[in-house]
């Protein structure tokens, strides 16, 4: 039996991953299973030591390098994969044991979320240009749902018709495995999103997807990407300037502006706490500000 396949298959129909998650897994298992057998050792899943994985792990970071280092970060999502892989091949009684229990895995460094700062975004979408007709109306649209939302990439691509209630002022986002979440939008951007509406239907665009492309067809990962890489160049020198970069700065603006964590948690989709509470790292500069602003000692320099 190929247990790599079936445990693919599990990902996608029982737990409901999605398709870049399932493609991430399938990579991450198969330079796996590709180092076993340039290594000579045996490529049955049940018969895999923890002698192996730590000889993969030492060849994944000997193999990184200046041009293109392959990080800690990296190296952990690869071992998240086989962490997931061999539960399941415990749950279908394949191995009783699981290999990666004694193996130590490499220090992760901690990397603060990048983010646009309030007045490059208020200028983005109150000041830039972003193009003329359909095309420069939907940019300003995608741009500001991913910074009115904070909603993800693949969420963004995936949001339908349906999902937009106007009258409502809300938005249902189906998340990652199919887990959905009502994210409340204020008024002025709700008028935006009538005016894209408006442009659509006069380009004659008949389609289920909310955001489309020039043609008229479903979105797609690097056509997302380049609309916020290009726009967002235009008033941030920050390294990234991609989507997710957006989703950021939603959560940092709104925490900077009082919300609470556990609500940012909500909006975002996380299911765990602790994913959100990485945002709180990046208040540090507003708390600096309220000190200088506040403490009794600072005013008698």
């Amino acid at each position: 039996m190929d247990y790599k396949e079936s445990f693919l298959q599990y990902l996608e129909k029982e737990k409901r991953y999605s398709p870049h998650t399932v493609r991430s897994y399938r990579n991450d298992l198969g330079s796996f299973f590709i180092f076993l057998h340039c290594q000579g050792l045996s490529e049955d899943p049940s018969a895999v030591t923890s002698n192996d994985i730590r000889a993969w792990i030492v060849s994944m970071l000997e193999k990184g390098n200046k041009k293109n280092p392959l990080t800690a970060s990296s190296v952990h999502r690869k071992i998240s994969c086989l962490r997931v892989f061999f539960r399941y091949l415990r749950k279908e009684q394949v191995m009783k044991a699981d290999p990666l229990e004694s193996v130590a895995i490499p220090k992760k460094k901690k990397v603060l979320p990048s983010f646009v700062d309030e007045k490059s975004i208020s200028k983005l979408l109150d000041e830039q240009e972003l193009g003329e007709g359909f095309p420069g109306i939907r940019d300003r649209a995608v741009i500001e749902m991913f910074y009115m939302t904070g909603m993800r990439r693949a969420e963004l691509i995936g949001l339908k018709l349906s999902d937009v209630d106007l009258d409502g002022c809300t938005i249902k986002v189906t998340g990652k495995r199919n887990k959905q979440r009502i994210i409340p939008v204020v008024i002025p951007y709700i008028n935006r999103l009538r005016e894209y509406l408006g442009a659509r239907q006069e380009a004659g665009i008949n389609e289920q997807w909310f955001f489309v492309t020039d043609k008229g067809n479903k979105l797609y990962d690097k056509f997302v990407y380049n609309i916020v890489n290009k726009h967002l160049s235009m008033v941030t020198t920050i390294e990234k300037k991609s989507p997710h970069v957006l989703r950021h700065t939603f959560a940092t603006h709104l925490l900077n502006r009082g919300a609470d964590l556990n609500s940012i948690k909500e909006l975002l989709g996380h299911a765990n706490l602790s994913a959100t509470q990485v945002y709180t790292h990046n208040t540090f500069e507003k708390l600096k500000q309220i000190y200088t602003r506040s403490h009794p000692r600072e005013r008698n320099k």
